[in-house]
């Protein structure tokens, strides 16, 4: 039973970590973390990203344009861009490092411990990345509420409003932290005993040559 849990936990803790990886590089890219619809002109939509500024027209389509200056950007979404390469970076190497620690890979199989620390180390990575996702997410959606209910701003001034990307951002960091949890549950549960499959057929192929040698060296 324990190794049952033990492979599909990897099994589920791996497919979760990478479907979280994507979602975070969609979210770092996507120009949908803030959308803004004008009163005055219905036709036309306007959407906020981290590298981009975009605008909707039924007539012309989408035309997008990238930031001029880095340091012109709001300190929230400067930032956000450095958390979320981070938290792709630190998923790539997650998914690099408990894939090797793996029972169905072949790599470091014949060192017991080595698995089961890189397991436990890919799920603190995937635990990093899905907190690197999560907070500049956030941290927009609030500056967003906050400034939307600035009663400060005249109420005929358009406000931004939460974009798909948030989802996407909130969704990626919760399946992260998800698949980092089962991974290092997976490496915690105890694995089978070392004499089984092709160890053991190989275990007694080898007393078995030692017997014959030995009834050999007898009748000799």
């Amino acid at each position: 039973m324990a190794l049952v849990f033990r492979s599909v936990a990897q099994v589920a803790g791996i497919s979760l970590s990478l479907l979280g990886w994507v979602l975070a590089c969609l979210t770092n890219y996507l120009p949908h973390w803030k959308n803004l619809n004008l009163d005055l002109n219905e036709m036309e939509n306007w959407t906020m990203g981290l590298w981009q500024a975009c605008v909707i027209q039924e007539e012309v389509g989408v035309q997008c344009k990238d930031f001029d200056s880095f340091l012109a950007l709001p300190a929230e979404l400067r930032i956000s861009r450095i958390l979320m390469f981070l938290s792709n970076g630190l998923g790539l190497l997650g998914l690099l490092v408990s894939g090797v620690g793996l029972d169905c890979s072949r790599i470091g199989e014949t060192r017991r411990g080595l698995k089961k620390g890189l397991l436990i180390l890919g799920g603190i990575l995937f635990w990093a990345a899905g907190v690197a996702a999560l907070a500049p997410v956030s941290w927009v959606a609030y500056q967003t509420v906050q400034e939307f209910w600035d009663e400060t701003v005249p109420e005929i001034v358009p406000r931004w409003e939460f974009g798909e990307a948030l989802f996407l951002g909130w969704f990626a960091g919760f399946f992260l932290l998800l698949g980092g949890c089962l991974l290092t549950c997976g490496a915690c549960t105890p694995q089978a005993a070392p004499a089984s499959g092709r160890y053991a057929a190989a275990e007694t192929q080898y007393h078995r040559q030692h017997r014959e040698m030995n009834k050999a060296h007898l009748k000799t």
